[in-house]
């Protein structure tokens, strides 16, 4: 069986074609980055990667069209940006009616928790599970039953972790995006000089909820209150990104094992862009093993929107196609109960 899936939900236009014989083939999958077009706005500009994904969807089709032969179209319905989430859908719903293939919608976050199926192999995830999703927006920890049942048992309640990476870095006059650039910044850090202390929200709270607006917050003040001349220099901008990166990290790891114990599940799933962060991953596995969790995550190219992770995703929803020519974009479509 052979997918071919369209993601445009955010700033990335992606295509791929993924086989599936026993076991995940991908057959090609490219990526059109628009982090030039927003990086002087310091965030996505909907209507702009709207723009984007229209000059830049027929280029990528046409690359992989020749050869495809799908089975099946696939394509992102939400949760995301509208403008650019119907930009795919009017696409996709084009496509499958000029290929007379049938077309299944997909959930933006449950692509990202399923992003690991695609290099599993034969391994088998143990169910329950316990899925940390930290994606731009969205920061959630979902209790997973079984491939398609899935329990929301935790989100942010105002900014999502890569949200307060962008808003960091904004503050202390980076680009977009920001996740990068921090994490980048905190690993050149040699020895602390400053004595930075950011909070951890919400970190001994008896709930499986987040919120980073506060930890912005306090990396403004922080920031505010320095001298020019600490400002500037490249210690200072290390240690406040060491910091930031460490109270982000500890506060999503700390909340995940509590969930993984409180549920008890034996398994630890990460998704989504923010898990690509060199630091966290370490963590998380190390954490993972002393808690006696196997922990399974995507590599680094799967963790931020990518278009295999979609036509994964698309497989395991096959009941769910049809011709849908009154397929609508949902931006704030959920996942589970």
């Amino acid at each position: 069986m052979r997918i071919l899936a369209i993601e445009t939900s955010c700033d990335d236009t992606s295509v791929a074609l993924v086989e599936n014989k026993g076991g995940f083939k991908v057959l090609e999958n490219i990526v059109s980055s628009q982090i030039k077009v927003h990086k002087k706005w310091g965030g996505v500009v909907p209507n702009l990667a709207k723009r984007e994904h229209q000059k830049n969807l027929p280029l990528i089709i046409r690359k992989i069209i020749k050869c495809s032969n799908p089975d099946f179209i696939a394509v992102t319905n939400g949760p995301g940006l509208e403008p650019c989430l119907w930009v795919g859908i009017n696409f996709a719903i084009d496509l499958a009616e000029r290929l007379k293939k049938p077309l299944i919608p997909v959930n933006h976050i449950e692509s990202h928790l399923l992003a690991n199926w695609a290099e599993l192999g034969k391994k088998e995830i143990k169910f329950p599970a316990l899925a940390l999703i930290v994606s731009g927006g969205h920061t959630i920890l979902i209790l997973v039953k079984g491939i398609g049942e899935y329990e929301m048992v935790g989100e942010t309640r105002d900014d999502a972790a890569g949200e307060c990476f962008d808003k960091i870095a904004r503050i202390l006059g980076f680009g977009y995006p920001g996740g990068p650039i921090i994490s980048q910044k905190a690993s050149e850090l040699k020895k602390r000089k400053y004595d930075i202390k950011l909070p951890r929200p919400m970190i001994y709270q008896n709930n499986y909820d987040f919120s980073f607006s506060g930890l912005k917050t306090a990396v403004l003040y922080e920031f505010q209150n320095r001298s020019p001349k600490a400002r500037k220099s490249k210690d200072y901008i290390r240690e406040i990104c060491f910091e930031a990166q460490e109270a982000i990290t500890d506060v999503l790891l700390k909340k995940t094992i509590k969930a993984a114990k409180d549920f008890k599940v034996s398994t630890i799933i990460l998704g989504g862009g923010v898990v690509a962060n060199k630091s966290l991953r370490e963590k998380f596995k190390k954490a993972a093993g002393e808690a006696g969790l196997e922990i399974v995550l995507p590599s680094a190219e799967y963790c931020t929107d990518n278009a295999v992770m979609t036509a994964v995703t698309a497989f395991f929803n096959k009941d769910k196609a049809g011709d849908w020519k009154d397929l609508s974009a949902d931006a704030n479509l959920k996942i589970g109960k």
